[in-house]
């Protein structure tokens, strides 16, 4: 996953979403290009941004997420009702939604579709594992039972677990048919992929907030176009080749401003860096030594070194952005500005020995070997030896594993919809991240049943997170996307998505 993940203001999204609907539908087409062409359209086998982008359009989820990245309504008719020991979860459905084959949404498509992406998504099977029962509730609900409760139940139905009709279930997708604004009409491996209006959508109601509120397919055609190479992309949108271009150079941003042609798009929070630590191996066991790495580093200086400019960048020790529901300062008490002599207490204290510590990033994220320039001097400066190794991603991702090869390691994320899901929480993700504090801090957020309880149990798993130091968020970039001059009202999200957008005449 792109990991992503931006949180734009709720009036800056109902505004310009506001406007595209007053103005109706066109026989306009959008054309957009993509980083490259999608493995497959069945998002619960290949959860990939590129085929989520597209996927968003044709299908849909029982829930969706707001500007805040909370799970609000989609093809649910409303919240949950939930059993006062929060093991059973009602969900009504909306009526009168239909598939873009004709036929009805309801209870049986739920269950249908549900179940395969229980069977074949890898968040799906962490669901099954303590869902107990999932059942008709006439035409219009279903029942999920679980064994015990969990949390993010709603944040995981709000991304892959597509809804299409009960007669189009099979192991391998061979139609692809949704309730979305726009249906698939024709696929051209490495050409298009392109969708056209569906003329029966039944949108939800409300304003529009990043993924949710009213939804109007506004153009009657979307082209998404593969273009592997940035500069290709920036040239086609710069031409008018293209409408909109995805995941351009930040080094493109003032030649498509200053083209006249197309303009530049800065979507926020896309994602955040980070330095992971190796707790089951190596110098890094010692709780004293990663938190002397934390108090070691200067945040604002490896993210400059990284993106030049703080258009591109934020720095901030929560780990999920401002404007985000889950933004927190619980526990950041050691990110700051770099503190050496701190540092070097904490060396001292954590029996350092003048063993090498031997960090890995790669060139082929730039903003990660750059981050780790940085990184040695100021870990030098407390007083670590500093082994700083270059390599491919593809050997980085196959060293990682091996926790005898590595102190450190340099990678991105975005921001997911629910915090437990961040890969650092996961006990066998490289780092292997074990505590009796995170186990404990982790169940009472999986126990919680209300999003204030939900926030609680977050404060406290920062808080761990901090003190027992698996990994240093460097901070937050943003990504650059464009679109065509004569577009107004396209509002940056995520997953780029494309009703609510008028096309140039």
């Amino acid at each position: 996953m792109k990991s992503a993940f931006v949180l734009m203001t709720l009036a800056a999204l109902a505004g310009t979403s506001s406007l595209a609907i007053a103005q109706g539908t066109t026989d306009g087409i959008l054309t957009v290009a993509t980083i490259g062409e999608p493995p497959t359209l069945d998002a619960m086998q290949t959860p990939t941004d590129i085929v989520l982008t597209i996927d968003q359009h044709i299908f849909e989820t029982l829930y969706t997420y707001d500007a805040e990245w909370k799970s609000v309504p989609l093809l649910a008719a409303g919240m949950p009702e939930m059993s006062e020991d929060g093991l059973t979860y009602r969900i009504p459905l909306r009526e009168g939604v239909k598939f873009h084959d004709g036929s009805d949404f309801d209870a049986k498509d739920v269950v249908a579709s549900l179940t395969r992406w229980m069977d074949v998504n890898s968040k799906g099977k962490q669901v099954a594992d303590i869902v107990e029962s999932l059942t008709e509730d006439g035409d219009h609900a279903v029942v999920i039972k679980l064994k015990s409760r969990y949390a993010p139940l709603l944040a995981t139905l709000s991304q892959a677990s597509i809804i299409i009709p009960s007669e189009k279930v099979a192991d391998t997708l061979t139609e692809f048919v949704g309730t979305g604004p726009y249906a698939l009409k024709e696929r051209r491996p490495d050409q298009y992929t392109q969708l056209v209006r569906f003329d029966d959508y039944v949108s939800p109601e409300g304003e529009p907030s990043n993924y949710a509120g009213k939804r109007v397919a506004i153009a009657k055609e979307i082209r998404f176009v593969p273009v592997p190479d940035a500069n290709t992309r920036v040239e086609g949108l710069i031409s008018g080749q293209f409408d909109f271009a995805d995941s351009l150079p930040v080094s493109a941003y003032e030649r498509v401003e200053q083209s006249g042609n197309a303009k530049p798009v800065i979507y926020e929070n896309t994602g955040w860096a980070s330095l992971n630590m190796n707790m089951k191996e190596g110098l890094l066991v010692k709780k004293e030594l990663r938190q002397a790495v934390q108090v070691a580093l200067n945040p604002n200086d490896m993210m400059l070194a990284a993106f030049s400019d703080d258009r591109f960048f934020s720095v901030d020790g929560s780990i999920f952005p401002q404007g985000s529901f889950w933004h927190t300062e619980a526990g950041i008490e050691r990110y700051g500005e770099g503190d050496p002599e701190a540092a070097a207490k904490l060396l001292e204290e954590g029996g350092y020995d003048g063993t090498p510590l031997r960090l890995m990033t790669s060139r082929q994220y730039e903003f990660h070997y750059k981050i780790g320039e940085v990184a040695k001097a100021y870990l030098e400066a407390a007083g670590f030896k500093v082994d700083l190794q270059v390599v491919d991603w593809a050997t980085l991702t196959t060293r990682r594993a091996d926790s005898k090869e590595w102190d450190i390691f340099i990678t991105h994320s975005n921001f997911p919809g629910d915090p437990t899901t961040i890969n650092t929480i996961t006990d066998s993700y490289p780092g292997w991240y074990v505590s009796d504090a995170k186990a404990a801090a982790v169940a009472a957020y999986m126990d919680a049943t209300t999003d204030e309880a939900k926030k609680t149990a977050w404060d406290g798993i920062q808080t761990v997170i901090y003190d027992d130091a698996p990994l240093y968020k460097v901070g937050n970039f943003n990504a650059v996307t464009g679109v065509a001059a004569g577009i107004s009202d396209y509002t940056p999200t995520y997953w780029p998505h494309f009703w609510n957008v008028t096309p140039k005449k």
